[in-house]
């Protein structure tokens, strides 16, 4: 007689341990629902999916990147005001604050939105030099790409610098 090869063997051994189990409630579970009850057949298409384009998923991933860094789960599970207010000590007068001054650990929302922006500001600036290095482009056209770039990168780079300030008073001075 033959040896048995390894893929008869793993048949024999699946076959067997679907027949015949120890629990004798599952194999009568198993047996008599089905003694009386034709199952139905069932034509069922997998269905087919296209994969999204490259610009849709870069879109996708830039949004979230920018819900992330602005902060929205806190702002979802804190709910603190839009913007805030205080009092000016000489007039009198209320006024609207951005930036939670002095507190590292909270925001307000457009304080958390305008710095998730100059953060995408920034990585946008950086893709947009990386376009400039292409070599199959006219060269007014990387010309353009590298100003927005640069542009967009210090622009991010400065605002970010002076929210920092305006949160931490004294910080880097």
């Amino acid at each position: 007689m033959a040896p048995r090869t390894d893929s008869q063997s793993l048949a024999t051994m699946s076959d067997t341990s679907n027949e015949s189990s120890i629990d004798p409630i599952f194999h009568i579970l198993r047996l008599v629902p089905f003694s009386f009850i034709r199952p139905p057949r069932l034509r069922l298409k997998l269905p087919s999916f296209t994969l999204p384009s490259p610009m849709t998923v870069f879109a996708l991933i830039l949004l979230t990147y920018f819900l992330v860094i602005s902060g929205f789960v806190y702002d979802v599970i804190v709910e603190p005001p839009g913007i805030g207010s205080t009092q000016d000590p000489v007039t009198g007068t209320i006024r609207p604050v951005v930036f939670m001054s002095g507190r590292v650990n909270g925001q307000y929302i457009i304080e958390g939105l305008s710095s998730g922006f100059m953060f995408v500001l920034g990585g946008v600036g950086i893709i947009m030099l990386d376009l400039a290095l292409d070599k199959n482009r006219a060269k007014s056209v990387k010309s353009s790409y590298a100003t927005v770039g640069v542009t967009s990168v210090v622009i991010g780079y400065v605002m970010s610098m002076l929210f920092i300030r305006i949160k931490i008073p004294g910080y880097l001075h």
